[in-house]
């Protein structure tokens, strides 16, 4: 069965079983090769995959020597070390806060945190203030303000908001123009989250990390860096098939080489390099994609596509 009739089998799928997708697709390297949209194409939020497009943006930067992975959080901000800091918080590096072990071992900054205010209105004194419970390094804990935090290095680094930077190294040349962007209450775009895209412009990072970091022949990032994100850095408590790995934003995913950028209730883009494709899907946030839409498309085309 080809690349297409599986696609569509998935589809007929979603239909017989009114399952809460709102797009999927299926690319190469250069362009979408099967596409089906179950409501009106646009733009939408798609939460946590942004942090793998800071994730690119802060390789470009590393690439350019604005930063590197032993950066130092509190040498981008030393005006906000209290004077009386654990000798952890010294130790957190770009590093640590791309593969989500800072150490802070709680789960900050999180889309229902935000929006009711925990942090406000400053997220860098906040989580200055905050205990860093376990050495740095040393576990994985799944938190946006990690993303955060990498995010406004990147932006003290490069002199310049988040929005501006991913523009010009990333958004105007894979043609997404400037998208809605969720920012913090001083202004600052959120690493972690918050970046509206449709589909068909979400699934680029994909076919960019495919490519080993170029479009259609533009180096976008390095192919050092591809490897390095996209590459297991860390282990994550085993819990499902889901959880087998972290790059630097990046999941892994239980395929041979495949990964993932990955937002709250199914805005996924799933890579798989040794079929040389990606795939990408929306879904709304009233449906139930870990408990119905992600076993379907695990069982019913990621599988077939990998078998």
């Amino acid at each position: 069965m080809g690349v297409i009739d599986m696609f569509n089998d998935f589809v007929k799928l979603i239909e017989s079983e009114s399952l809460p997708v709102e797009a999927v697709a299926i690319a190469d390297g250069d362009d979408i090769i099967a596409e089906r949209h179950f409501v009106p194409d646009q733009d939408r939020n798609i939460y946590s995959h942004t942090k793998s497009y800071v994730s690119t943006a802060i390789g470009i930067a590393i690439e350019d020597g604005l930063l590197s992975l032993d950066s130092r959080l509190v040498d981008s901000f030393p005006e906000y070390v209290p004077s009386d800091a654990q000798l952890e918080l010294g130790q957190i590096t770009l590093r640590h806060l791309l593969t989500m072990s800072s150490g802070f071992n709680h789960a900050y900054l999180m889309n229902p945190d935000r929006r009711s205010g925990v942090g406000a209105p400053d997220y860098l004194r906040y989580m200055f203030s905050r205990r860093v419970e376990v050495e740095p390094g040393s576990t994985f804990c799944y938190s946006s303000a990690d993303s955060d935090l990498a995010g406004r290095m990147l932006e003290q680094a490069a002199g310049m908001r988040l929005g501006e930077y991913l523009y010009g190294t990333i958004f105007s040349k894979l043609d997404q123009g400037w998208p809605v962007w969720e920012c913090d209450p001083q202004g600052h775009p959120i690493a972690g989250g918050g970046i509206y895209m449709s589909l068909a412009n979400m699934l680029k990072l994909g076919q960019v990390y495919l490519n080993d970091g170029t479009w259609h022949g533009t180096r976008i990032v390095s192919e050092s860096w591809v490897k390095q994100a996209s590459g297991k850095q860390i282990d994550t408590p085993y819990s499902n098939i889901w959880t087998c790995g972290y790059g630097y934003q990046f999941w892994m995913s239980p395929y041979e080489g495949a990964y993932r950028a990955d937002g709250a209730y199914g805005q996924i883009t799933t890579v798989l390099p040794k079929q040389g494709l990606v795939v990408a899907i929306q879904c709304p946030e009233s449906g139930d994609f870990d408990n119905i839409v992600r076993p379907a498309l695990h069982e019913h085309l990621l599988l077939p596509l990998t078998a």
